[in-house]
């Protein structure tokens, strides 16, 4: 099908449209083999919790932006270790 418009639809200009004349040339069909890769994720939860300062200190020396995200993931493979046991 070729495409129709130079320009982005908006989304009310998208949803007044027949689906007969949206354009799927550009997205690849979803077929079997991709939802028996697909994998559902969790929402990440917000959280507040204590830890010593000489913790906190090592995980913002590493990365200051992102120590959070590096507690997480470090608390993630903690938890995998032990559901495994």
């Amino acid at each position: 099908m070729k495409k129709q418009y130079n320009k982005a639809l908006t989304l009310e200009e998208l949803a007044k449209q027949p689906d007969s004349e949206i354009d799927y040339s550009d997205i690849p069909e979803l077929d079997e083999s991709f939802w028996d890769k697909a994998k559902i994720t969790r929402p990440r939860m917000g959280s507040s919790i204590r830890v010593s300062q000489e913790v906190l200190d090592f995980f913002k020396t590493k990365n200051p932006r992102e120590y959070t995200s590096h507690m997480a993931a470090v608390l993630t493979a903690y938890v995998r270790a032990h559901q495994e046991q």
